[in-house]
Order: structure tokens, then sequence, then C-alpha cells
């Protein structure tokens, strides 16, 4: 699969130039728009204008759930699927595409597309798969005023970030100063995957499926990632997103690595103080020392028609999410995303990320088998952070799961 995400990121966020005419209404006809998604509040941004287009003689219904990528692919073999539509990310995408789960798009986008954006338009080996309308990225949230008490500078490394950690805790300022999001599995495998990408190596061999993280790069993320939870509750294997989220709102820790989606409700005052969202700073993922690119990994969130679907009902939901992404809903909800639609201007809470598109954080690999690497890193890695085995060790352990998968699933 060809797809190129940092291209996507960069001209969406830093060059939209491109006027295109707003959907007046939803003119989305008879049928049914089942939407299967997220939960977080960009999503139900979107949900909530596309239900806007329900007629007697149009349902649209939602589902949105953080279970979406355990139902998606049975959803959708259903025939007709269960779903018309499976909101997806980088990754979650490539399931459906393995299995032939969605449809082209671009006969539809030449008939009915004319307010979506060239940059929007996400294509796989030529063809339009997807329409994404956010982006996404972790970044680095740190307390400006707890930096200050230690007398360090907001970290631009992992080096960094870790020696203010310890200085945080050493004075007794934060027992437990720094959060990631590091639950086992996904979450996990997520954070190894972001911290390998700042060594600058690639995850597998060239113009192969066999993995390239069992040498020098991938004990220097596995001891980075040890450091840094170290620094954390003891309780980090159960950190998700809503976990990290109510400890910075609660005034618990100082230096996180959070999705940024989440920086409009830690920054709307809503269950946090006054003080803490003033002293709350977005920037940058860090860098290893002596190198230049961020630890995270670009990501963009867009819409998919399912394959089984009657053609009056894949007409009509891709009429819906058109809407759905409108200029108007993104008007309506700017603060809650890093929006890919035309007009969007960012405000304090996308500064984050988009710093990290702008130091070139490298896009999550859109690669059949990368989810398999991901699913062995989210299963492999507690034991090694919890001082069970060594570094090598643990990579051994990763490899040997990706393997196994990988075979029999036909890529080796």
């Amino acid at each position: 699969m060809n797809c190129s995400v940092k291209g996507i990121a960069m001209a969406s966020l830093l060059a939209i130039t491109h006027q295109a005419t707003a959907a007046d209404g939803c003119g989305a006809g008879e049928g049914q728009v089942n939407i299967l998604s997220n939960d977080f509040p960009a999503l139900h941004a979107v949900a909530a204008q596309a239900e806007g287009c329900t007629t007697n003689k149009l349902s649209v219904t939602k589902n949105q759930t953080k279970d979406h990528r355990d139902l998606q692919n049975a959803a959708l073999k259903a025939n007709p699927a269960k779903y018309s539509t499976a909101i997806v990310s980088t990754s979650s995408i490539v399931p459906l595409l393995n299995e032939g789960l969605i449809q082209p798009l671009d006969d539809m986008v030449e008939k009915y597309g004319q307010s979506l954006q060239p940059s929007q338009l996400i294509k796989v080996d030529g063809k339009v798969m997807a329409v994404a309308f956010m982006a996404n990225s972790q970044h680095l949230f740190y307390r400006k005023d707890i930096l200050e008490k230690a007398g360090v500078e907001p970290p631009k490394t992992f080096e960094d970030m870790i020696a203010a950690g310890k200085k945080i805790q050493q004075m007794g300022l934060m027992k437990y100063p720094v959060a990631l999001n590091t639950k086992t599995g996904w979450n996990l495998g997520e954070e190894f995957i972001n911290v390998f990408s700042a060594t600058g190596e690639s995850f597998f061999k060239p113009g192969s499926a066999i993995p390239n993280l069992n040498n020098a790069n991938g004990v220097k993320t596995l001891n980075t990632l040890k450091a840094l939870t170290e620094l954390s509750n003891p309780d980090f294997l159960t950190f998700d997103s809503n976990s990290t989220q109510a400890l910075w709102e609660d005034g618990k820790v100082a230096l996180a690595l959070l999705w940024g989606s989440r920086a409009t409700a830690i920054l709307d005052g809503e269950g946090s103080s006054p003080e803490i969202v003033a002293n709350t700073v977005l920037t940058n993922t860090p860098v290893f020392s002596g190198k230049s690119t961020p630890g995270a990994t670009l990501w963009w969130d867009g819409w998919t028609v399912a394959s089984n679907l009657s053609p009056q009902d894949a007409e009509a939901t891709f009429k819906v999410m058109t809407h759905a992404i409108s200029t108007e809903m993104m008007q309506a909800n700017q603060e809650k995303a890093v929006w890919l639609i035309e007009g969007y201007e960012p405000d304090p809470s996308a500064m984050g990320v988009i710093a990290t598109v702008q130091e070139q954080a490298n896009p999550y690999p859109m690669l059949p088998y990368m989810g398999l690497l991901h699913s062995a890193l989210g299963a492999e890695l507690p034991d090694f952070l919890l001082g069970n085995e060594s570094a090598e060790q643990a990579l051994k352990d990763i490899e040997a799961a990706y393997m196994t998968s990988a075979r029999e699933q036909g890529f080796l």
C-alpha cells in the first residue's frame, strides 16, 4: 500500500488554501446510515452533524465506543454490513483494507465530493479509500509553574524530560511527575512505536515484513520507556487517555505525552483548576539528543464506506458523511480537533500537534503487517517494564511473537 500520510498532514495543516463550497443541507435521499466510531469529542461533533440529516426516509444512527476496533471487521463482514461507515484512523483502516471490507470512493467523490479538498482523500494503491477530516498526534504537555519551581527548562529531548522528572521528584514537588498512555495492549505498543520513531530506524528490514527492532535502537527505546515509567505512578500499565487526562486535571503530573485530541478537554477548565489550566503548555514531542525526529507518529481520522451495502445506502452514507465534516460543523466545533477541513484556523489546543507536524514527525506506518507488530509490542513489553526480563530478551520475545502471527497470516 502506498499512502503519503505526512504529505496529507502537512498540506492540510499548514497550507489550506483551496476554496470549497460548504454543503447546504444533506440532499442524501433515502436509505440507512449507521456510523461506528471511537468515542471522543471531535467524533461526537461529526456524528451529531450526521444525525441532523435524519428524515422519515433517511435513518442515521451511531455507535461510538472505545471498542470500535474490536467490532469493525465482524460488523462489516455481515451482508449487508452492520455499519455503513466505520470512522477509522491511520492504523485501524488497514484490517478493513486487508479483507476488502470498504469500497473505493472515486466515483462518488467525482459526483458528490466537490466540497472535499484533494488533501483529505486517502488513496491506497491509487484509489480513494477514506476521507480524512482531522489530524492527531501525541505530544508533550508540561506544567510551566512546576518546571520553574524545579529550576529546569522545558524539555526538548527525552533525556531532558527524564532529568526534569527526576528533579521534580527529588525536590518533593510531585511524587510521580510523568504520565504516558502505557496501558497494556494497544496503548503501550503505540508508546514504543512513537519513541522508536525518534531513533530514525525503520520498523522493518528494507522491502520485507521482517522486523528490525532487535538492535541498539530497540534497546535505547526500551530503556527510555523504562526511565519514563519509573517516574510514573506504579499503576502505569493501566493508563489510557482517560486516566492520563484525569491525572493532569487533578494536578498530579507535570510532564505527559498525550494525544492532541485531549487538549481541548484539558484546557476547557472543566474538571480542573484555573491554576492548572493557566500553567499547561502544549509543545512538540521530544527528540533524542543529537537527533531531530520527534518521538511521535502522525495520524489522521477519516470515514469509509462499507463494501457490503446496497448502492442506495452507499450513496446516502457518502452524502451524509460529507455533510458531517462540512465547514459549518468545523466552525461550530473549531476547538475540538486539528481539522483537515477548509477554513480551519488553529487555536491554542492545536499547537502541540501542529508543532509536531512542523518538526517533521513520521506518519504511523500504514503497512498490512504493522498491526501484528503493534499487538506483539503491547503484549510483550510489560515484563520488561516491570523488571522481569532484560531489554534484549524483551526484543527477542516481541520479534518471535510477531513472526508467529506474520507467518500465520502469510506475510512471511
